[in-house]
């Protein structure tokens, strides 16, 4: 079988926990920031989790970090 290529745009998004949990950071944080209040800029910063329905595709794209 020859090697598969991991898809370089979510290896630049996608990180895969020691739990092989995949986060990432969540979008809207990186302008107009003045008209956005303080809890959603807060919450904004924490790192999102991938749904179950699709890890599956998030896998295929990166095969060697599971």
């Amino acid at each position: 079988m020859p090697k598969l290529k991991t898809h370089k745009g979510a290896k630049k998004r996608f990180k895969v926990t020691k739990n092989k949990k995949v986060i990432y950071s969540k979008a809207y944080r990186g302008h107009i920031l003045t008209k956005k209040s303080a809890k959603r800029k807060r919450g904004l910063r924490k790192p999102g989790q991938i749904k179950s329905a699709d890890l599956q595709r998030i896998k295929r794209m990166l095969p060697y970090d599971f």
